[in-house]
C-alpha cells in the first residue's frame, strides 16, 4: 500500500476534516477523499463517520491511526537512519502558556539545524497530551507538573517553573510588603481553565487552608487574562514566563506571595518505547538545562 495515502489519512484524522487535511498537504479536497475511500476499500471499514458538520474516527479508524502513527514512524526511523539526515515532523504537545512563551526559540533554533524538519506544536489540556504521547500521537509533551502523572511514560525534568500571582498596579495587595495566605481571603480571581495544573494546585493551597475565594472570570488563554487582570480588580495566577514582560514593563505588578507548595516543574513527557531522531535528540537536549536524566 501507497505510504502517501496512510499520511494522508494521518492528517486528516489529527485535523478532523478533508478540506483543513488538503491545505496542510497541499492537494485538492478531491485527492484526499480519493485516497480514504481507497484505505476504507482496502479495509473493508468505514474510517471517519460525520455527526452535522463535526468528523471523528471510527473505533476501525482510531485502530489504524494507532498502527499507522508506529508505521510512519518506523518509516522515517528507516529513511534517517540510512541517509543521517533530519527531515519529518516533530509533533509536541504542550499548553498554551509555554508553547507561546517557552517554546518558540527552541523551535526556531531546531529549524535552522534541520531545515528540512516540519514542527507541529499542538496546545491541549494536559490529560489529552499525555493521553496523545501513550497513543504515540505526539513525539513529546512539555507540561507543567510536579510528580508524573502517569508512570508508564518517561518523564524528564526540565526546570522548576515559578508560578506568580498578578495583579493591575493600582491592587490593594501590591501595596503590602508581604501577601500572606489570609489576604488572599474573599479576593476576586480571574482564573485559567477548570483543567489547568497550576489552578488546580492554587484551589488546593486555598481549600486546603481555608481561604474563601470566588471567580470573577475564567479564561483559557493566558494572554486574555493578562488584559483582563489589567483592567479589572481581579488577580491571578500564571507562569512567571508568560507575565514577565508585562511585570517588567509596569502594565502587571507580581504579588509578593510566597509558599512552599507554590511551584511546579517544567516537565517533559514521552513514551518508553519511542524512537528518537537525531532531532528530536538534540531538541529535548536544548530544551534541557540538566541533560537529559530520565525517570
Amino acid at each position: 500500500m501507497d505510504l502517501t495515502y496512510l499520511l494522508t489519512f494521518r492528517e486528516v484524522a489529527l485535523r478532523q476534516s478533508f478540506t483543513r487535511a488538503a491545505e496542510e498537504l497541499g492537494y485538492a479536497q478531491s485527492s484526499v477523499t480519493t485516497q480514504i475511500q481507497k484505505l476504507e476499500k482496502a479495509y473493508h471499514v468505514q474510517l471517519f463517520e460525520r455527526f452535522g458538520k463535526s468528523m471523528r474516527l471510527t473505533s476501525a479508524g482510531e485502530e489504524l491511526l494507532r498502527i499507522t502513527v508506529q508505521m510512519l514512524d518506523l518509516y522515517q526511523e528507516s529513511k534517517e537512519k540510512l541517509s543521517k539526515q533530519g527531515g519529518g515532523t516533530l509533533s509536541i504537545g504542550t499548553i498554551d502558556s509555554i508553547a507561546s512563551y517557552f517554546l518558540p526559540p527552541f523551535i526556531q533554533q531546531i529549524r535552522k539545524r534541520y531545515p528540512d524538519l516540519h514542527v507541529r506544536l499542538q496546545p491541549d489540556r494536559e490529560d489529552y497530551i499525555l493521553l496523545k504521547v501513550k497513543e504515540g500521537e505526539l513525539d513529546i509533551g512539555v507540561i507543567l507538573e510536579n510528580k508524573p502523572a502517569d508512570s508508564t511514560l518517561t518523564w524528564l525534568t526540565l526546570r522548576e517553573e515559578p508560578l506568580v500571582l498578578i495583579a493591575k498596579p493600582e491592587h490593594p495587595l501590591t501595596r503590602m510588603d508581604e501577601v500572606r495566605l489570609e489576604h488572599l481571603n474573599d479576593v476576586e480571581w480571574i482564573m485559567p481553565e477548570e483543567s489547568c495544573n497550576y489552578r488546580i494546585m492554587l484551589e488546593k493551597l486555598l481549600k486546603r487552608n481555608r481561604i474563601s475565594y470566588g471567580i470573577g472570570l475564567e479564561l483559557g488563554n493566558p494572554e486574555a487574562i493578562k488584559r483582563c487582570v489589567m483592567s479589572g480588580s481581579g488577580i491571578s495566577i500564571l507562569p512567571q514566563i508568560a507575565a514577565i514582560d508585562e511585570i517588567r514593563r509596569g502594565e502587571l505588578a507580581m504579588l509578593p506571595f510566597v509558599h512552599p507548595d507554590f511551584h511546579l516543574n517544567l516537565q517533559l513527557v514521552m513514551h518508553p518505547r519511542k524512537w528518537i531522531s537525531y532531532a528530536l535528540r538534540e531538541f529535548m537536549e536544548l530544551i534541557s538545562e540538566q541533560g537529559l536524566n530520565w525517570k
